[in-house]
């Protein structure tokens, strides 16, 4: 295949609803990944969730790190919003340290949580406004060391050192958020799983390609695969996603009905919430690799996401080993045949 496949996980609340019970199918399933063959496990970043349980990516990756060997483990992603800069740049120089070349840094705008955690998360700010781009353009340069010298900081180097700087990703959804990857030549992901829009994905990759033709542009998709189609469709209908809008126009998209009216409660702003079924891609082994094909082809996809979302650990199990990268490889000409 020209390109390769990896894993977010979000350490999700499955059978036991124990935190303990979901850390230990993460380091599984972390295992069972490097073994068929996915290039990365990435971890997500939710707070104040009654649905995950990965609160603190950075933490959980070096804990990743040793029960495997080869996989590269990376945050998908750190919500640098609440975060000082340095400070995530000094957590990811101590992992790149811990097993060097196996780090990946991916960082994200959205607050990740509820209004009540986003405030306790940034107790201590002066103001709340975004200054998103600016805090990227300052873990970049804290990274790789290339802090200017006109800027306050100028002179400050992070600690520890590393080798080589850890190659820093930019999750969004947008053409925009595209764009601003693109002018720091950063590898930029777009998480179709959120804005399913075929349109906007094309509109990224344009923006994306032709302002970093070099950089990595990764689509995050929710998948499941299942034996035959019928199956892992019928799997797949179940899904849904709640989303809550602000009168100030502002979307975002929550776990469950119940956290969507509590995102409202907990914001001084009229709302109204809706349901929408998931955009999820969902079939057997060949279905998925030709769609996968179809991807890389016309939005220049260098790399894919899967997030699996299934009310068991052994069907995302079985739903990841079925379109494992070893398992697709083998279904080229099948897929091409049809």
């Amino acid at each position: 295949m020209n390109y390769k496949i990896n894993i977010l996980d979000q350490t999700p609340y499955l059978e036991s609803g124990d935190a303990q019970q979901s850390f230990q199918h993460t380091i599984q399933l972390a295992k069972l990944a490097e073994s068929l063959g996915y290039s990365r496990f990435w971890l997500s970043e939710h707070h104040q969730s009654n649905s995950v349980a990965g609160s603190s990516p950075e933490v959980l990756i070096s804990h990743l790190l040793a029960h495997t060997k080869t996989i590269r483990i990376g945050s998908g992603g750190i919500m640098l919003s609440h975060y000082s800069p340095f400070k995530v740049a000094e957590n990811f120089a101590v992992l790149e340290n811990l097993a060097p070349g196996r780090i990946d840094l991916g960082v994200g705008k959205a607050p990740g949580g509820l209004p009540a955690a986003t405030k306790a998360l940034q107790y201590d700010r002066q103001s709340f406004e975004d200054n998103f781009n600016e805090k990227l353009t300052l873990l970049q340069q804290f990274v790789t060391n290339t802090v200017p010298e006109d800027s306050p900081f100028s002179g400050l180097t992070v600690s520890p050192e590393t080798v080589n700087p850890t190659p820093i990703y930019v999750l969004g959804g947008s053409a925009n958020s595209a764009k601003e990857a693109a002018a720091l030549k950063l590898d930029y992901v777009f998480a179709a799983f959120i804005n399913g829009s075929k349109e906007v994905l094309q509109q990224a990759s344009s923006i994306y390609k032709t302002l970093h033709p070099k950089g990595k542009f990764i689509v995050a998709l929710s998948i499941i695969g299942a034996e035959t189609d019928e199956e892992a469709q019928r799997l797949g209908e179940k899904q849904k996603v709640f989303k809550i809008k602000l009168t100030s126009g502002k979307t975002y998209s929550l776990a469950s009905k119940e956290q969507a009216y509590e995102f409202g409660k907990q914001i001084n702003e009229p709302f109204e919430v809706y349901e929408e079924k998931a955009t999820v891609q969902a079939g057997s082994p060949a279905t998925i690799k030709k769609l996968l094909d179809d991807y890389h082809t016309a939005y220049n996809v260098d790399e894919f996401i899967f997030h699996t979302i299934l009310p068991t650990n052994e069907e995302r199990e079985r739903s990841y080993t079925l379109l494992s990268p070893k398992n697709l490889a083998q279904l080229k000409e099948v897929a091409y045949a049809e």
